[in-house]
């Protein structure tokens, strides 16, 4: 049996823990071969290299260095250098990851090279054109071959939008990353040590999106609602570089918030795994509060994970408090789902 060759696009650390799940699963498999190809979005230590080493990564085929600069600009340097790099290695199939420049650019490559094009976390939708994020996963599914959806959500998305063929709820691959991470994270991480933390009496914050860091008044908003959530508990906040500078360029103050550098997957993990509850922008750690067993407030006025908001374990900051009961989500799965993607995906592949 010959192997079949998989380009994989990756270049945000979301992406890296998703990834990390299916090559996993893909190096199980003796009729693949995985070549991984770093756009470079996310390139410094604390944001990529570390990821690799603590998720077990193979080392990129090719890093692309390719960081910065407007949306459509980077986009295009992109799409310019993965094109070249699909033309040399001539894979079987592209895998794309999420929502980011990098997953549009190597899924618009490869649409244009003839070479078909499976999206992990396919379907999601905030109905929000103003994310970048948004414009990024209804094209990346519009020319996708395999969509691999994480919840029957997602699915209905795709009908909508008269995406029916290739279509597979695979529940999600972040869970099990999230059951990878914490099977070590506690012997890994001395974090919560490391801060002076009380287990159980505090909670942990992330903003990093466009809607919030790009505009003065959205940003001074966020940070006073989480200045007055810190006169609960305390807050540890792990800071994005582009965050941390737009606070700097505005001069907002954070009380009674520990703003802390970017952390590692184990370390992050490690302290969800204290933590009381999250206030994050992510969509990624909305998930992660409930593989941990926290309540989420989003930072947002729209979630693409509505389920999370319809079993109470999410609510939009906007939204009050309310004291509905917390019910499973099943559709994530049961940590297989980065097994049930490779077989799903080599099953279409010719042998």
């Amino acid at each position: 049996m010959s192997r079949r060759r998989i380009a994989t696009i990756v270049g945000a650390r979301p992406q890296f823990v998703k990834a990390a799940a299916v090559s996993r699963a893909l190096a199980r498999r003796d009729d693949a071969e995985e070549m991984l190809i770093h756009t470079g979005q996310h390139f410094d230590e604390a944001m990529s290299s570390i990821f690799f080493r603590e998720l077990e990564i193979p080392d990129p085929f090719v890093n692309l260095g390719i960081a910065g600069g407007r949306h459509g600009a980077m986009t295009g340097d992109m799409l310019k250098a993965v094109e070249e790099v699909f033309v040399t290695l001539q894979p079987d199939i592209v895998m794309v990851y999420g929502d980011t420049n990098s997953t549009l650019a190597g899924a618009l490559a490869a649409a244009k090279l003839h070479i078909p094009v499976a999206h992990v976390e396919a379907g999601l939708r905030s109905f929000n054109r103003r994310m970048p994020e948004e414009v990024n996963r209804v094209l990346t599914d519009h020319v996708s071959n395999l969509l691999f959806c994480p919840t029957q959500h997602a699915i209905t998305n795709l009908e909508a939008e008269g995406i029916t063929r290739g279509v597979s709820h695979t529940g999600d691959v972040m869970f099990d990353a999230t059951l990878f991470a914490k099977a070590r994270a506690r012997e890994m991480s001395d974090i919560v040590d490391r801060l002076g933390l009380t287990e159980g009496a505090y909670a942990v914050c992330t903003v990093h999106r466009a809607e919030n860091t790009d505009d003065e008044a959205a940003l001074r908003k966020v940070c006073d609602f989480l200045s007055q959530a810190a006169q609960r508990e305390t807050i540890v906040f792990p800071v994005h570089p582009r965050t941390r500078q737009a606070i700097a360029r505005y001069r907002i103050a954070l009380p009674n918030v520990m703003m802390i550098d970017p952390l590692g997957y184990f370390d992050l993990h490690r302290l969800l795994a204290s933590a009381v509850r999250v206030f994050t922008d992510s969509g990624g750690l909305q998930k992660e509060a409930y593989f941990h067993g926290l309540p989420c407030v989003t930072l947002r006025g729209e979630t693409e994970w509505l389920e999370t908001i319809e079993s109470g374990w999410n609510r939009l900051w906007t939204s009050p408090e309310t004291d509905a009961p917390r019910t499973p989500i099943t559709d994530y799965g049961t940590g297989e789902s980065a097994d049930r993607i490779v077989d799903l995906l080599l099953g279409e592949l010719p042998g």
